[in-house]
């Protein structure tokens, strides 16, 4: 029997479960000491003082730096795949300026961590302070045009058209014009971020929490100045991430720098309230969706415009605005997306990054314009469904999106549902039914393997990839046995460390496609080796990418349709999720447990940007006011209602020799959508804004 397709349990779970798997901070080395980030108070300005006397003859600290004392560091040129472009990132420690709330002014080593933290608090730090501007309607904030989305080639455009958007829309009998904005929000994972950094002269070691190990260490050997095989990063477990590990952040050169310093290993572990100031976020958007339509419900023209924030020395962008050039048929499509810079830092990708954001605003129209028209939503969308991807003139490599309404539909009862809003009761509650339609790109990446076959049959496979939860350590094993044809316990998978073959971040969706088909490459390279030459042990190297021919001829996604039931209690607006259906068109499925897990919990991240998460700084200093688990609202079990992920039948094999697309993203992407337009189906009442608060109800 195949490997694949068969929902193996999870390989590594006995390990996590027994608390054998390690992660960053449990990377204790000999002789480690333990630092405190002393973070900025203030929004925008610059250090004037920093009376460290005192905190120095406190117990057990030994040392503090600032930039007055830290060395100047090399900061040369980098830039990931996952850094942004254009700007610079943050140089930390390197002079005065405090750019946005939280900015690590200060770090305190110490003997213990509450060595370190008391000397931290007691640190005191004086500011020529400036008002910050944190929103982007404030009058300070100038919209810019994201230089990297105007480059040729680049799948984010600043701008594109086809057609006359406009005057189709002026034209059109039917119109819908409607803005929709959504709240900051943090990621928030169940791990913090950590690193252990120790140096053996010229030679810096990293237990760090990443999602990139190779990108973290040509990172540091940059800011550092230093070989990149001189830097070894190590983090074989990521417990939770959903994007904010993609990048090396400002502490782990802070943790570097520090051992450095006090020539001994450093641990730094950020607090939950730091990790709201300097690793990023889903930036807050504003978006305008204007469609035009004739009275039968065929599109005639799609406007979306979408603004995005970013920091002042970074621009980070995202595909915001990219979904309707090819969700619908429409011969006038035209979109637009600019940024917003404001005194914070860099946004990140948060979990299905731009998509989620887009396709919120894109199907909410949608649901509008279906109710103008008196159409049922998903005959709506059927009636515009494209032959081809229009915006690039060719075939999609598979599409099942037709077949994830209907057996989404079916399997939802979605017929059963009266289509006039607010006519749906049980005694006091209002309940609605809402759906929406969901994409994401299928990304693959150039990943490489090695494989080795051993004298006593077993395998063992190496790749420089991260798991921070999903299964990968499960999957990838899958692939290796299946290719091998060995037994799943006879194979053994090593992850996260740098000096293994290279791989792509982990994330995007892009583990399987990128990781999976080199691993199933460097499998197939290492049996014909030992075929060859019938000796053990016997190892091989291979690479993957994705075939240019390939790309030239078919435009690759994911689709999904989402289905969601809420209740409201119209007295006093308390809004529960009841139920919720998810069909996607991901490709193959490797492991069906681990992909019915990933969209359960994509769709509960869905039910926490639709309801919950939202971080609200203060517009005086930038702070974010609800950096804690107390008022960060995200969604607990007695939040989850039933939760149903459903997989079409689709055997694509253009886009990779799998025929994977990937479902980590996807499942989040429709889930804040459906919520809303049920909200609207309940209530009559259009809520454009997320999270959808009691507030909206009443």
């Amino acid at each position: 029997m195949s490997a694949l397709g068969t929902p193996f349990a999870r390989v590594d779970g006995r390990s996590k479960v027994t608390g054998a798997a390690r992660y960053a901070a449990e990377f204790n080395q000999q002789g480690q000491v333990y630092a405190a980030i002393v973070s900025a108070t203030v929004g925008l300005g610059r250090v004037t003082q920093i009376d460290s006397a005192a905190v120095l003859r406190s117990p057990g600290v030994i040392a503090i730096i600032d930039h007055h004392n830290a060395p100047r560091l090399a900061y040369g040129p980098h830039k990931g795949p996952i850094d942004p472009s254009v700007g610079e990132r943050l140089h930390v420690l390197q002079d005065d300026a405090v750019r946005f709330h939280g900015q690590p002014v200060a770090v305190v080593v110490a003997e213990t961590l509450d060595h370190a933290e008391r000397a931290a608090l007691g640190l005191r730090v004086t500011y020529a302070a400036e008002r910050p501007a944190i929103d982007p309607s404030d009058p300070a904030v100038k919209l810019i045009v994201p230089e990297a989305a105007t480059r040729p080639g680049s799948r984010i455009q600043a701008d594109k058209s086809r057609g006359d958007a406009d005057r189709a829309l002026a034209s059109a009998p039917i119109k819908v014009d409607a803005t929709y904005s959504i709240a900051r929000e943090n990621h928030n994972p169940m791990e913090p971020h950590a690193t252990i950094a120790a140096w053996n002269g010229n030679r810096l070691t990293l237990w760090s929490k990443s999602q990139f190990v190779v990108n973290e260490q040509r990172e540091m050997a940059a800011i550092f100045g230093i070989p990149v095989e001189s830097v070894q990063v190590i983090c074989p477990f990521v417990g939770g991430a959903f994007g904010t590990s993609l990048r090396t952040w400002p502490h782990v050169t802070l943790a570097a720098l520090a051992a450095r310093h006090v020539g001994r290993p450093v641990k730094l572990v950020l607090t939950r309230k730091q990790m709201f100031f300097t690793t990023g976020h889903r930036p807050r958007s504003v978006q305008r969706v204007a469609l035009g339509a004739t009275a039968d419900g065929r599109l005639a023209s799609v406007i979306h415009e979408g603004i995005g924030e970013t920091s002042r020395h970074e621009q980070f962008i995202e595909a915001l605005t990219v979904v309707p050039n090819f969700m619908y048929s429409c011969p006038n499509v035209r979109t637009r997306y600019r940024l917003a810079p404001t005194d914070t830092g860099t946004p990140n990708h948060m979990r299905a990054p731009g998509e989620a954001s887009g396709v919120y605003a894109l199907e909410c129209a949608m649901d509008e314009l279906s109710h103008a028209l008196q159409i049922d939503p998903i005959e709506l969308r059927r009636r515009n469904e494209p032959q081809i991807d229009e915006s690039e003139d060719k075939p999609f490599s598979s599409r099942s999106l037709t077949k994830c309404y209907e057996l989404g539909a079916e399997r939802f009862g979605w017929f059963k549902r009266n289509p006039r809003a607010g006519t749906m009761r049980e005694g006091r509650l209002l309940i609605g039914m809402g759906m929406a339609a969901a994409t994401y790109p299928a990304i693959q990446s150039p990943a490489s393997a090695l494989a080795r076959l051993l004298p006593n049959g077993e395998a063992e496979v190496e790749v420089a990839a991260s798991d921070m939860g999903p299964g990968t350590y499960t999957s990838m094993t899958q692939v290796a046995a299946d290719t091998l044809g060995l037994p799943v316990e006879r194979v053994h998978l090593s992850l996260g460390r740098s000096d293994f073959p290279a791989a792509p971040p982990h994330g995007g969706s892009q583990t399987m496609a990128s990781v999976g088909t080199a691993i199933r490459a460097a499998c197939v390279a290492v049996r014909e080796e030992a075929a060859r030459n019938n000796i053990r042990p016997i190892e091989a190297r291979a690479s993957s990418q994705r075939d240019p021919d390939a790309v030239r001829r078919f435009s690759m996604h994911a689709f999904g349709a989402v289905f969601a039931e809420v209740a409201i209690d119209a007295d006093i607006g308390t809004l529960r999720v009841r139920r919720a259906l998810g069909v996607y068109g991901v490709g193959r499925i490797i492991n069906p447990r681990l992909a019915h897990s990933q969209c359960i919990g994509g769709m509960v991240g869905g039910i926490g940007m639709a309801l919950m998460e939202r971080t609200v700084l203060d517009p005086r200093d930038g702070r974010p006011v609800n950096s804690h688990m107390a008022d960060y609202l995200m969604p607990v079990n007695l939040d989850v209602p039933p939760l149903e992920a459903l997989f079409v039948d689709e055997d694509d094999r253009h886009v990779n020799p799998l025929g994977v697309k990937g479902l980590g993203e996807i499942a989040l992407v429709g889930m804040a959508p459906a919520i809303a337009n049920a909200v609207f189906h309940a209530t009559g009442r259009r809520v454009r804004e997320l999270p959808i608060r009691i507030e909206a109800l009443l």
